[in-house]
């Protein structure tokens, strides 16, 4: 199956000049979306995993499938002020500005073997500071594993000490 021709190509969104890669035709199909959980599941080999974390908003699409088909539990990072338990932060930069993302304080326990999940990698900001927050808990990351990857980017390069997989390519 040609993954490509699900991903609907947005022009000048969120802000002109940006091609947003809008996955949502993927999701509204169901076979699309079988196929694109075991191209994940084979991304990921026969690594063990602990625990699978996905990323606010659309890394929640998949992360929870891979941990359920892995037997690993499922961890959200998000923005904020939207988790309900103690949490802890990492702060990262953007291109103007900066932002922080939280984890539950007890989300990761010392020697977690962890796989990172997100729909894009982009300039790997987001994916950086998750490694942080899961190494900062003692947790070991086995893989940063993702839908696809915007080459030109060079998210990867903030990633270079760990395993970096995707399944499409732009």
């Amino acid at each position: 199956m040609n993954l490509k021709t699900f991903i609907r190509d947005i022009p000048d969104f969120p802000s002109k000049g940006v091609v947003f890669r809008d996955i949502t035709p993927l999701l509204k199909d169901p076979k699309a979306i079988r196929y694109t959980q075991e191209a994940l599941l084979d991304l990921v080999g026969g690594l063990k995993v602990d625990k699978v974390v996905g990323m606010e908003s659309r890394g929640f699409f998949f992360a929870p499938m891979l941990a359920a088909r892995l037997e690993a539990g499922f961890v959200p990072v998000r923005k904020p002020g939207k988790l309900p338990y103690n949490t802890i932060q990492q702060s990262y930069n953007l291109e103007y500005g900066s932002d922080v993302l939280e984890m539950h304080s007890d989300a990761i326990q010392k020697g977690d073997r962890v796989l990172i999940h997100d729909d894009v990698l982009a300039t790997g900001g987001t994916a950086k500071a998750t490694c942080e927050l899961i190494e900062k808990m003692g947790g070991e990351i086995v893989q940063c594993n993702f839908l696809l990857e915007l080459d030109f980017l060079n998210g990867k390069d903030k990633l270079l000490k760990f395993e970096v997989n995707s399944l499409l390519h732009y």
